[in-house]
């Protein structure tokens, strides 16, 4: 009976945690969370004289982790993913997406009024986090080093600008760090 039962329970115990799994893993091609009400950025919101910008077409993307929790690591994410519109909306998890974390600010607003040094002139570090007052929820991408950015709708997808003004009302920008309160 007990080699019956050995025979039996561990490949019952195998295909349960392949069932298990299987029903937690995420559905390919599954649509990525809608964006919060009112963060949507207007054309009205975007200054393009300021500046040049750039996007690279959907076929071109690869899939890629986490920043490495760097400015050049969280710069490199930000041109890992250029061109992808699953953070339409989503600009703070972008963000923090890009240093390797999530889930710590609730919106830019929230990013720029919890965070400091805030700094409302000069060019933004690399990797330093660059804020507008636009939208209900604000906008929030990463300095380049050399007075662009990288961010979440630019052209409608993540793309660089050449410029911080590239969007309107322009607040400033805080030191590259992994967010955190």
């Amino acid at each position: 009976m007990r080699t019956i039962l050995a025979k039996v329970a561990k490949p019952a115990t195998v295909a349960a945690l392949a069932v298990a799994a299987f029903a937690m893993a995420p559905v390919a091609g599954a649509a990525p969370a809608a964006p919060e009400a009112g963060a949507t950025i207007t054309a009205a919101d975007i200054n393009p004289a300021a500046g040049t910008f750039t996007t690279v077409p959907e076929g071109d993307l690869a899939i890629q982790g986490a920043g490495d929790g760097t400015p050049a690591g969280a710069v490199q994410w930000f041109k890992n993913k250029a061109g992808s519109t699953a953070y339409q909306g989503l600009c703070e998890k972008a963000v923090e997406n890009a240093y390797g974390t999530t889930g710590v600010w609730a919106s830019a607003n929230a990013h720029w009024n919890g965070a400091s040094p805030k700094h409302t002139t000069g060019t933004p570090p690399k990797g330093s986090f660059v804020y507008w007052n636009i939208s209900q929820w604000g906008h929030v991408g990463i300095a380049d080093g050399s007075g662009g950015i990288y961010a979440s709708s630019i052209g409608g997808k993540i793309g660089h600008a050449s410029s911080v003004h590239y969007f309107n009302n322009y607040r400033g920008w805080t030191p590259a760090a992994v967010p955190h309160r």
